[in-house]
């Protein structure tokens, strides 16, 4: 008998700095569902009174989404998600979704949802106004540019293509140029 598998998907953070161990991790790809720096973080990448942005997922029918499928081992299981559970709990939700990876295979896994219900949800603003919150926000996990940074660095580098995340970047860079 094989033993159930367990996957999460990453799609923010988790993609460059997922901090558990697995024992696989493939890109994937989720539909329906497109990435926005509508979430506030007062606990990683800001504080509270001064709230960073990160990326949630929302439906968009027309959309894909990039990330990472990570296999967790049954064993650590337990441990890990009680580890993301913390990690996530500034108003992000287990939720279950379909992950195409190689070959357009399909898998199940978790991944980490906020929902506009939640306490730190910030909405919708011009990308001006969130790249200006992004490039003075910092928390305990470092700076808001790092993490938009990174993030913009990992799509790229793995062929996929986010306007959102590309042009927060481009705003970014031309703010730290204009600002020498």
């Amino acid at each position: 008998m094989v033993p159930r598998q367990d996957w999460i998907f990453g799609y923010g953070s988790l993609v460059w700095r997922p901090a558990f161990a697995y024992e696989e991790a493939l890109p994937g790809t989720i539909r329906g569902w497109r990435r926005r720096f509508w979430q506030g973080s007062t606990d990683h990448r800001g504080i509270p009174g001064a709230p960073g942005r990160v990326v949630s997922l929302f439906p968009d029918p027309q959309a894909e989404c990039l990330g990472m499928a990570y296999r967790i081992g049954s064993e650590a299981k337990d441990q890990i998600y009680a580890g993301l559970d913390h990690r996530e709990k500034g108003g992000y939700e287990r939720h279950e979704v379909e992950v195409l990876v190689e070959h357009r295979t399909k898998l199940q896994a978790v991944t980490y949802i906020a929902t506009c219900e939640n306490d730190n949800y910030l909405g919708s603003a011009p990308m001006a106004e969130i790249a200006e919150q992004v490039r003075y926000a910092s928390g305990p996990s470092g700076a808001n540019l790092e993490y938009v940074l990174r993030l913009a660095e990992w799509v790229r580098a793995s062929g996929g293509d986010d306007p959102d995340v590309f042009e927060l970047e481009t705003l970014l860079l031309q703010g730290s140029a204009d600002n020498r």
